[in-house]
């Protein structure tokens, strides 16, 4: 009986084949390592929603800003800052409504990391309602576009079940709607922080021409308890401030956390420069 003969190359090509195989299994473990290790800091940027609680907050605080000044207006401030009122309640909602949107899109992420079913349809009740630009505050049409881009994005991926795909394709498509979103947040937080600064001058500064007129024997008592109350205002006003500054860096914590995310994808363009949170500035005046 012949035997059979083995052509020399074959051993070669059997270990080329294997060589290859290794390859593929590695590169596939590597690609597994990566996706795994991108769904983890998808998990800790969504962990991060918590933090813009305190935007919401400063927005009702904005809205009410009428209700504390006004026992510290003369009639004619008066009239013009209820004027201002008007046009800050009609504002609130849609800022509220951005920074609804953001913690949206970060819920659904996380979601999405976590290999679970999602729903945002809390979140994103009214949304096709869409909302205002308030030039006044700094909103323009980019940011009105982006609301809207962000919140058709987050209905359209609504229940996707591949899990990395999924997180790669809302990464990519909300890239520049979150950014430009998180820049409004930023620019509605400086538009806040002037109001508040505005605030402050009038109620301390009522306090002080008041204080003044009252420091008399006849009506001593009265003036303790106007700078006891001057004092727990200033604490008060000091305090916010720095929660206005604390607010700002969540906000541009989560864009440039955000950023580094999208940088981190396969193929990934090149990203729009964040830019650095500007200082508190002091307002000369309450604009809605």
């Amino acid at each position: 009986m012949r035997a059979l003969s083995v052509h020399p190359a074959f051993p070669s090509l059997l270990r080329h084949c294997w060589r290859l195989a290794l390859v593929a299994l590695l590169l596939a473990g590597l690609t597994g390592c990566a996706g795994q290790r991108r769904l983890d800091e998808v998990r800790e940027f969504a962990a991060l929603a918590p933090t813009l609680t305190s935007y919401a907050e400063l927005s009702q605080r904005y809205r009410d800003t009428y209700q504390r000044e006004q026992p510290y207006l003369s009639a004619a401030a008066d009239q013009r800052e209820r004027a201002i009122d008007e046009k800050r309640r009609d504002a609130y909602p849609d800022f509220i409504a951005i920074g609804q949107a953001v913690v949206a899109y970060m819920r659904a992420l996380g979601t999405l990391a976590g290999g679970e079913q999602f729903s945002v349809d809390d979140q994103l009740k009214g949304a096709a309602t869409g909302i205002k630009a308030w030039p006044d505050a700094g909103i323009t049409d980019r940011h009105v576009s982006a609301y809207a881009g962000l919140t058709r994005l987050l209905a359209r991926l609504v229940g996707a079940r591949e899990q990395d795909k999924a997180v790669q394709a809302l990464l990519r498509e909300g890239y520049e709607p979150m950014q430009a979103s998180l820049d409004a947040m930023s620019t509605v937080l400086r538009h806040y922080d002037k109001t508040h600064d505005n605030e402050r001058a009038i109620v301390l500064g009522t306090l002080d021409v008041e204080t003044a007129f009252a420091d008399t024997p006849k009506d001593r008592l009265l003036a303790v308890l106007a700078k006891a109350h001057r004092q727990d205002k200033a604490s008060e006003y000091r305090l916010l401030g720095l929660r206005h500054t604390l607010a700002a860096r969540h906000v541009h914590e989560i864009q440039t956390r955000h950023q580094a995310l999208v940088q981190g994808l396969d193929g990934a363009a090149a990203s729009v420069r964040v830019a650095t949170p500007a200082p508190p500035s002091t307002a000369t005046g309450a604009q809605p």
